[in-house]
């Protein structure tokens, strides 16, 4: 009897051996394979990463995990490399595991004096909220999937440019939790004594403004020259960049993930952005979905800061300066 029952659990851990192996190798080709196929525009991007399948991508949930996933994807599929050892720059919130997503471009000159230059945004949100007729899902299609995209749509831009610098993309997981992700990944640079040019901070470009001679508003306005330098750029009627009196009165400079770097290097450090506290009524509201959006103005809104960042990035002198 004991040699049947002992015969039994040899084939059986054989079996569960062989199913578990043939399980393993097909998830790592299934994986593989979703790489190869990945197929990456603006327009699906800024949909799935505000889609109901995320769950508003609250930090430590597993959709934010599936949308980092994405954007992991995305940067493979450009020539991105990972600026750490892998992708994810983690750290930890209290008891939840927060990861930020961190791709490098770097530049095939020898120009020691030309630092890193940061572009970066959050693409966490706050997941699930009081819901609104029957709706819980805070989206955050806006704030701040558009900004995510617009960091995605940079960084395969850029891969196909010759850079005189580094450009390092930053996406920032616990923004809304007090800026916890922007706040590490600054601190960890420090230790690590990589200190940026510039960083070029991005939220909310969703929906224009109307009535203004510039595209967009820069917080900390006042603090630097980028505005400035960045408009000297730009081939518009208008600014690209302009100042927004509501962004100083709210203090939006240090409401951003530009803060912490700010505090941290004590370089320009700004946010970009549209939302001007009339254009858009779905600030953390279940309502901050693709749809409200308007997708083909803030496509050309992308188009066209795309050369003014290559100036930006190959300017052989460090001509952004704080003021």
């Amino acid at each position: 009897m004991k040699k049947i029952l002992l015969l039994l659990c040899v084939v059986s851990l054989l079996a569960t051996s062989c199913k578990t192996s043939g399980q393993e190798g097909k998830k790592e080709v299934s994986k593989e394979i979703d790489t190869v196929q990945f197929k990456y525009s603006a327009s699906t991007a800024l949909d799935y990463l505000s889609s109901d399948e995320l769950k508003g991508r609250d930090t430590g949930s597993e959709e934010i995990d599936e949308a980092a996933s994405y954007i992991e994807k995305a940067f493979k599929s450009f020539g991105v490399q990972p600026y750490f050892e892998t992708y994810r720059d983690s750290f930890k919130l209290k008891e939840v595991d927060g990861f930020n997503v961190v791709g490098v471009l770097k530049s095939s000159k020898t120009n020691a004096n030309l630092k890193p230059l940061v572009i970066g945004a959050h693409y966490d949100h706050i997941g699930i909220i009081e819901p609104v007729e029957t709706d819980s899902i805070a989206n955050g299609a806006n704030d701040n999937a558009s900004g995510t995209v617009a960091v995605l749509e940079l960084a395969k831009f850029l891969a196909n440019q010759d850079l005189e610098r580094d450009v390092i993309f930053a996406l920032f997981s616990a923004e809304e939790k007090g800026l916890v992700g922007s706040r590490h990944l600054a601190e960890k640079m420090k230790s690590q004594e990589v200190e940026p040019y510039v960083v070029f901070n991005i939220e909310m470009l969703g929906v224009q403004m109307k009535d203004k001679d510039y595209r967009a508003y820069v917080t900390g306005y006042e603090t630097s020259n980028l505005a400035e330098v960045f408009n000297s750029y730009y081939e518009g009627e208008d600014q690209f960049l302009g100042f927004l009196p509501q962004a100083a009165q709210y203090g939006l400079f240090k409401r951003s993930d530009n803060y912490p770097f700010f505090e941290v290097f004590n370089v320009p450090a700004q946010t970009i952005c549209t939302f001007d506290f009339t254009n858009y009524e779905y600030y953390h509201h279940v309502n901050d979905e693709f749809e409200e959006l308007d997708v083909d103005a803030y496509l050309k809104l992308l188009e066209d800061l795309k050369p003014g960042m290559l100036q930006l990035i190959n300017s052989e002198e460090n001509t952004v300066k704080l003021n």
